[in-house]
């Protein structure tokens, strides 16, 4: 565009018309002082022309702090402030851009494999339980700032049969003097200490049994906090319930509900040793008019044709006004130790019946054989991720391993349901290649309590890889 200016500029002074000069002295003085003239207007007409240089690049390179999450995955709820690089995009492009709104591409895939070897029994109670490969999850996130104290996550899966599905999108108003943060859309409810560790550092393949009863992702409003010394955390969420896989809820009976999450730091050495404890409680008025609860043996892939892994304990649909959650938990790091456990009771108030008590507990250790130490999140009350010392191949290095183990418990009878008891047993090895790097073995033995049918067990030998960025 400018060099077809200039060209055309350049014609068109060529092409201006020449007085006649006569062949004396004075006439060549007055012909080269014409032509000074012209070559003076053409040279002011290119500096009109010439491009001007933004003042601002149309994207910028900068550092931000903003919270991520889970399920990236610390689903709804950051789990970890890091720093990163952004792109910042300009209000308009005649002046200087704003440093706001940023944007950061964040992501991860988990890709299973699994065995399952059942007894005669445990096949007659839920069928034969295939074995298979499956991306668990793939996941893609915008994250960011729109302003200096409001941020926004928007994250799809893309691993569910059918359409992608909504998982954590949200906005959030950060910085408030009473309320502190307040969030609002698409997020994990404040129950339980497992549900709210983000997926991407969960110790084992899948969260423990009691996870069948958390309300978990529902759209609705939530405040959140903690103290200044950061020794305590408390939230406060209301939601609609329940909430498809697609961000969808629509009902004018009931359809609401509320959960809340308290938890604080009883003892602190200063040097990485942590004791936390926590308690939440959630009601739940589901616009359904019933509640179902159920779960897989922590271990779960799925197929298009065959279908997934089944269930080995389900209540089926309860026909229901009202619902209680109340949990408990607690959870320790020192060292190159950690572990942690909870408690989940499910109080259902049937129709025209008996009020229903489920209950489901779980107990975790872990022991990082390369001497890393699993940090503590103050400002979410969950268990952080596991760094290597020194990444895989680097430096001859081996990165971190860990060795885990867990027993887990959900008994789905009371008051005439008969959902089963299903006790698991776990071990777990870990390889943490580097930050961003894992793969992991689970051996899950399932003990399987089926009314009418007695007891039965499987046995699953899991295996996944993970990336995140």
């Amino acid at each position: 565009m400018f060099q077809k200016a200039i060209s055309t500029l350049f014609i068109a002074a060529c092409l201006l018309p020449v007085p006649l000069s006569a062949q004396d002295s004075d006439g060549a003085a007055r012909e080269n002082q014409e032509l000074r003239s012209r070559i003076d207007r053409l040279e002011s007409l290119v500096e009109q022309l010439r491009p001007v240089a933004p003042t601002a690049p149309m994207f910028e390179s900068g550092v931000s702090t903003i919270s991520t999450t889970e399920d990236s995955s610390a689903a709804g709820l950051p789990v970890e402030h890091t720093s990163f690089s952004t792109w910042s995009l300009p209000n308009n492009f005649d002046g200087p851009s704003s440093e706001f709104p940023t944007a950061r591409l964040t992501g991860f895939f988990q890709a299973d494999m699994g065995w399952v070897s059942q007894s005669g029994l445990n096949q007659t109670a839920i069928g034969d339980v295939q074995d298979g490969a499956d991306f668990r999850r793939a996941r893609l996130a915008a994250t960011g700032n729109v302003a200096e104290n409001v941020g926004y996550m928007l994250e799809m899966d893309f691993a569910f049969p059918g359409r992608p599905n909504f998982m954590d999108v949200w906005g959030e108003v950060r910085d408030l003097d009473v309320l502190q943060n307040v969030r609002f859309g698409q997020y994990r409810q404040p129950f339980g200490l497992d549900g709210l560790t983000s997926v991407k550092e969960l110790t084992f393949l899948e969260r423990s049994l009691p996870f069948a009863f958390l309300p978990f992702r529902q759209i609705g409003v939530m405040a959140h906090g903690a103290s200044e010394a950061e020794d305590m955390t408390w939230w406060f969420s209301g939601f609609r319930a329940q909430t498809d896989a697609f961000g969808s809820n629509v009902g004018d009976n009931g359809g609401y509900g509320l959960a809340t999450r308290l938890t604080g730091v009883v003892m602190d050495d200063g040097a990485g040793s942590v004791v936390h404890v926590g308690g939440a409680y959630s009601l739940i008025d589901p616009s359904s008019d019933t509640v179902e609860y159920r779960n897989q043996p922590e271990f779960f892939v799925s197929d298009s044709i065959l279908g997934a892994t089944p269930f080995f304990v389900d209540t089926l649909a309860i026909a229901t006004d009202h619902v209680n959650l109340f949990a408990g938990e607690l959870a320790a790091t020192s060292g190159a130790w950690h572990a942690q456990g909870e408690v989940i009771y499910a109080v259902v108030d049937r129709k025209a019946a008996s009020t229903s008590i489920f209950s489901g507990a779980s107990v975790q250790t872990g022991y990082i054989l390369t001497g890393e130490h699993r940090p503590y999140d103050r400002k979410n009350g969950v268990l952080g991720r596991i760094v290597p010392h020194e990444n895989f191949g680097s430096n001859s290095g081996c990165g971190a391993w860990e060795v885990a183990a867990r027993w887990s418990h959900l008994d789905l009878n009371d008051g005439g349901i008969n959902g089963g008891q299903l006790n698991d047993l776990t071990a777990g090895l870990n390889w943490y290649l580097n930050r961003n790097t894992k793969l992991q073995l689970n051996y899950v033995h399932a003990f399987l309590k089926t009314p009418g049918l007695g007891d039965s067990d499987a046995d699953i030998v899991a295996m996944r890889a993970q990336v995140d960025f």
